[in-house]
């Protein structure tokens, strides 16, 4: 919680927000000995690893109001769950094609007392909705992501804003991005240090990578 405090103070003056947050440990602690969705050597470093791995989505760019938000491949929630607990008036579906990670997210959800939470069992290609923006983690190359879900990404969501990409990934994508933008040349991609917002080593190299069609897909 201290590097919650740290970094965004601002979320934790709300008493809802504070109490959610603080649930966390705990019930993550219970769950991982029942369905083991974060390691073991991972739960200690819950807040730095997990928690604000994923607000560094919020710090780049908070949601609108009222926007829906996909998380395609959540595993135990995240970056969906801290994003959710961030933006209250925001709805986020969370999505994992195995059955036991949905199981904890959904068990997360209701002990954090989250209403803008879905999550549901299903593989990336068989979700029909549309959202203003998708959100994952280390979960799959860009080229394939982006095949899977680019129909649910809505052109132009709320408020006539750009539906974008914003996925958190590690290491150097050069190639990755190369490979990508031949498959997808109307898609712009930018990348965003994560060591930018945050001082911990854990964050040196990795990255957000904002990826934003530019014109028809």
């Amino acid at each position: 919680m201290e590097l919650i405090e740290k970094y965004f103070p601002e979320l934790l003056e709300d008493a809802v927000k504070r109490e959610q947050f603080e649930k966390l440990d705990e019930l993550y602690r219970e769950w991982n000995t029942k369905i083991n969705v974060i390691s073991r050597k991972d739960m200690d470093g819950l807040y730095e690893k997990h928690v604000l791995h994923g607000l560094a989505i919020y710090k780049h760019f908070p949601f609108p109001e009222e926007t829906r938000i996909l998380d395609i491949g959540t595993g135990g929630g995240f970056p969906g769950i801290p994003l959710a607990i961030a933006h209250p008036m925001s709805q986020f579906h969370l999505v994992d094609s195995i059955g036991k990670k949905i199981q904890v997210v959904r068990a997360v959800r209701e002990g954090c007392g989250l209403k803008n939470v879905q999550a549901t069992q299903m593989r990336a290609e068989q979700i029909k909705e549309s959202f203003d923006y998708i959100v994952s983690r280390a979960v799959a190359p860009l080229k394939e992501l982006v095949t899977w879900t680019n129909r649910q990404l809505k052109i132009k969501g709320k408020g006539g804003l750009t539906g974008k990409y914003l996925l958190l990934k590690g290491g150097d994508l050069e190639a990755e991005i190369a490979e990508f933008k031949a498959l997808f040349p109307n898609y712009e991609v930018t990348e965003i240090a994560l060591s930018s917002f945050f001082e911990e080593e854990f964050f040196e190299t990795k990255k957000i990578l904002e990826v934003t069609p530019v014109g028809k897909k």
